[in-house]
């Protein structure tokens, strides 16, 4: 089984490589080519089209941004639905709402194909390494034929259940503990600097103490050095903590912290770093508490 990835970025191309590496013969399609370019020079083969990319892979990653991309992979010129069918396989590994993946997994079981609800986790690092973590939902059957890939690029796979949207929605609870523990974190760091306290002395204390989560393991101490090049831009985990409260609302009841979290990270991109890494939350909160950053 040869696999396709629609979307080489900072997940994509790990995954990619992550393929290459396990001895797949892996297809690529991007519509930026610069992400293309680092594909091939990977050692990937590049299809000008969703479509072309589908007549040749059995297996095919949907690894991008949100919903309306995904339509556009399926649906739009060149997309991969006329060329699925019995023997191909689904995957969508982008953060978006649970009725998006279910209707999803509608339309592409419709032809014939089988479908997996499949979103990922731990950043490009992990991805590049082939450590992320992935949230499955499929039909055994269904993971067992793709298990082979899906050990290429996870050493973490949690099964949650067979029913197309239960991964989606336990992606959406972990992003919603993320966003609120970055947030904390910037908040505190702010605070540490307001009070006179040495920063980087503070983020290792509380690396070692009971603050410690891993985004302040991850984020606080790049953002102290400065470097906000994007590993997970402020604009994607912004769209996350709105989808967690989308998904609250349906169910009936409100996120308190969810949603301090989201509007925090919506001041963030608003305050002009949508695109910086999500760790530009602590620049966020330097100005509001008028402190300078380090450095």
């Amino acid at each position: 089984m040869n696999p396709g990835v629609i979307g080489a970025g900072v997940m994509g191309l790990g995954i990619v490589r992550s393929l290459l590496r396990g001895g797949f013969v892996t297809h690529v399609r991007d519509v930026d080519p610069a992400r293309e370019a680092l594909a091939h020079a990977s050692g990937a083969r590049i299809a000008g089209a969703p479509a072309e990319l589908g007549a040749h892979a059995d297996v095919i990653f949907i690894v991008v941004l949100d919903a309306a991309q995904i339509d556009d992979v399926l649906e739009g010129p060149g997309g991969l639905m006329p060329v699925l069918g019995p023997g191909k396989t689904v995957l969508v590994n982008s953060t978006i709402a649970p009725g998006d993946t279910e209707r999803f997994a509608a339309r592409v079981c419709s032809t014939g194909a089988a479908f997996v609800d499949a979103p990922i986790s731990g950043g490009p690092a992990r991805a590049e390494a082939g450590t992320m973590s992935m949230m499955l939902a499929a039909p055994d059957a269904v993971l067992t034929a793709v298990d082979p890939m899906l050990r290429a690029v996870s050493d973490k796979r949690f099964v949650i259940g067979t029913r197309a949207g239960d991964a989606a929605r336990a992606k959406l609870v972990n992003n919603l503990m993320a966003g609120i523990h970055l947030i904390a974190g910037a908040e505190a760091m702010a605070l540490a600097m307001r009070l006179g306290l040495d920063p980087r002395q503070m983020s290792e204390l509380i690396r070692v103490s009971s603050g410690q989560s891993w985004m302040f393991d991850d984020r606080m101490p790049r953002a102290l050095a400065g470097d906000f090049e994007p590993r997970a831009q402020a604009h994607v985990l912004t769209k996350d903590l709105t989808l967690a409260n989308a998904a609250a609302a349906d169910a009936g009841v409100e996120l308190p912290l969810g949603a301090v979290a989201r509007d925090l990270l919506r001041a963030t991109c608003d305050a002009g770093w949508r695109n910086e890494d999500d760790a530009a939350a602590l620049k966020y909160y330097a100005r509001r508490f008028g402190v300078h950053m380090p450095g």
